[in-house]
């Protein structure tokens, strides 16, 4: 629990004196973002700066090096699925600026990006000791063993988790305010599951604890990025935080065999990603929409409620699902 709370103090320092360098920067070099022509009540943020994804996932990394032990493997894993899929987003987010629109890379293209990233991770929680096929059954100490479908199941969820992200990533503040109570709610889980394990081997929990650690200093980098990407923003996180903050929470889930709590804690997630589905394929079938705008949180937005309002309400219903999930899960494992 200390090295939680040292990694997040040590990364909100670091991500404190790195904020303002990389917002000088993204504004010196013109790495603004472009507003779909489509999302009228957004046209004031044409021009805020994008790219500040990069504050956090520097910090994390640069944070985690003093506050990392041994058996650090599982936690290096969280680490470079950030760092990977924020390279994809980076490519996304270099684009659209370079060329002044809000289409970056084909959808083809960022798909074989994260399908490949996927795949190597999906293989390697596959092969590892500390991780292998089962799945933690949520409020139970029980595990299910995928077999043979581990594989394909685990890159269903990065590709599904990192792109849920990035839709939730439309109003000041949503997609990290959401993350950050996510985040928390998934250390506390783990801790419970910690605590009850029987058996486990010394550097399995080592191993755990770890990714908590890391998780706690993408925590207090993600904290000063959202000082800044309240409403309204500063700079943006753009597609290179978006992903990076998806590939985190994927990493995390997978690599602690708690991935089904996953839609739970992570209901925002789950209903931003369905109603953009929806939509589409209602649309494509009916030529109607379901939704004034989708993903949702546009639908309030279309519906008269204020900006804010969206992200208060979609932090309170993150933190009331993740504080009762916690509770159950507490009560239930008798912790």
């Amino acid at each position: 629990m200390t090295n939680i709370l040292l990694g997040f103090v040590i990364s909100f320092v670091i991500a404190g004196l790195i904020a303002p360098i990389v917002l000088n920067l993204c504004k010196k070099l013109k790495a603004s973002q472009t507003i779909l022509h489509y999302v009228e009540a957004h046209k004031s943020k044409q021009g805020t700066p994008t790219m500040g994804g990069i504050i956090f996932i520097i910090s994390s990394i640069l944070s985690a090096m003093f506050i990392m032990k041994k058996d650090i493997t599982l936690a290096v894993i969280c680490l470079t699925s950030m760092f990977g899929f924020g390279i994809l987003g980076f490519l996304d987010d270099y684009i659209k600026v370079r060329y002044k629109q809000n289409k970056g890379l084909r959808a083809y293209q960022k798909i074989i990006g994260q399908l490949g990233l996927s795949i190597l991770l999906a293989v390697f929680a596959y092969y590892s000791s500390f991780v292998g096929t089962g799945i933690v059954v949520p409020f139970t100490n029980s595990t299910i063993d995928l077999g043979a479908f581990y594989i394909p199941f685990v890159i269903f969820v990065f590709i599904a988790v990192t792109n849920s992200v990035n839709l939730l990533d439309g109003l000041d503040g949503l997609a990290g305010g959401v993350s950050f109570i996510y985040l928390i709610g998934f250390i506390a889980i783990t801790i419970l599951h910690l605590g009850v394990g029987t058996g486990l081997a010394p550097n399995f929990i080592l191993e755990q604890y770890n990714m908590l650690a890391v998780t706690g200093c993408l925590l207090g980098g993600l904290l000063v990025f959202l000082i800044l990407n309240g409403h309204p923003a500063l700079i943006f996180m753009g597609d290179t935080g978006s992903l990076a903050l998806g590939g985190f929470i994927s990493a995390l889930a997978v690599m602690s065999g708690l991935v089904l709590y996953l839609p739970i804690l992570g209901l925002a997630y789950v209903i931003t990603s369905l109603s953009d589905v929806i939509q589409v394929l209602h649309y494509k079938r009916t030529k109607k929409r379901v939704f004034l705008m989708a993903p949702l949180h546009h639908h309030f937005e279309k519906k008269g409620m204020n900006e804010n309002k969206i992200v208060i309400v979609y932090i309170i219903v993150t933190l009331f699902i993740s504080a009762l999930t916690v509770l159950i899960a507490g009560y239930v494992l008798g912790v």
